[in-house]
């Protein structure tokens, strides 16, 4: 790949970062359904991770984790619930990109892979490997992050509402994710926008 082509591919992964950053916002903002704990905290059932997600196969890690971190981050510091864990979501939902990225891009090589099927299971493996990261993380840095900021009794009583929350997240977005990938992949092979990783 010439210098002008790698220029352009990565102007094109810029604006696809900031689609997914506007998609993954508006998803978690406006299609989520909250759920307000006692002591004025809230935790909420969305598919902003599915967006993270989608991003990393379709961008790679990177760029999809960026996306999703982004996009989240700015729902959160919108938000007067949530503001203060807006340092938290960018980290996480990065590394979600990111190791979501590694297995489907650096161990299952999706874009370059012809077999449906092995892409099919290596899409699955990715979804689950990110979304599994952060129903582990997700809480536990939460945990200590209230610990912190609110204290002993609000971080121990909102610890059980996330797991909860973060798993059904990851369970719905992984769904969707793959759904979503394995449907657009082929019109953006036929468009010309599909992006091949090395």
């Amino acid at each position: 790949m010439n210098t002008e082509n790698k220029k352009n591919e990565h102007i094109r992964k810029v604006i696809f970062t900031g689609v997914m950053a506007a998609l993954s916002y508006v998803v978690f903002t406006f299609l989520q359904i909250k759920i307000t704990l006692p002591g004025g905290d809230a935790t909420s059932i969305h598919l902003g991770n599915a967006v993270c997600v989608l991003g990393a196969l379709l961008l790679g890690g990177v760029y999809g984790g960026l996306g999703g971190a982004i996009g989240m981050t700015i729902g959160d510091l919108l938000d007067p619930i949530y503001i203060v864990y807006a340092p938290k979501t960018f980290l996480l939902k990065l590394c979600i990109g990111l190791i979501t990225g590694l297995i489907a891009h650096k161990l299952g090589h999706i874009t370059t892979e012809t077999d449906n099927r092995k892409v099919w299971k290596w899409t699955v493996a990715a979804a689950v490997g990110g979304l599994l990261f952060n129903v582990i993380f997700d809480p536990l840095i939460g945990y200590f992050y209230k610990l912190v900021i609110l204290g002993k009794p609000a971080a121990e009583l909102t610890l059980a509402w996330n797991i909860a929350s973060t798993s059904i997240n990851a369970v719905t977005s992984t769904i969707v994710s793959v759904a979503i990938y394995m449907a657009v992949r082929p019109a953006l092979k036929k468009s010309g926008l599909f992006f091949i990783m090395k």
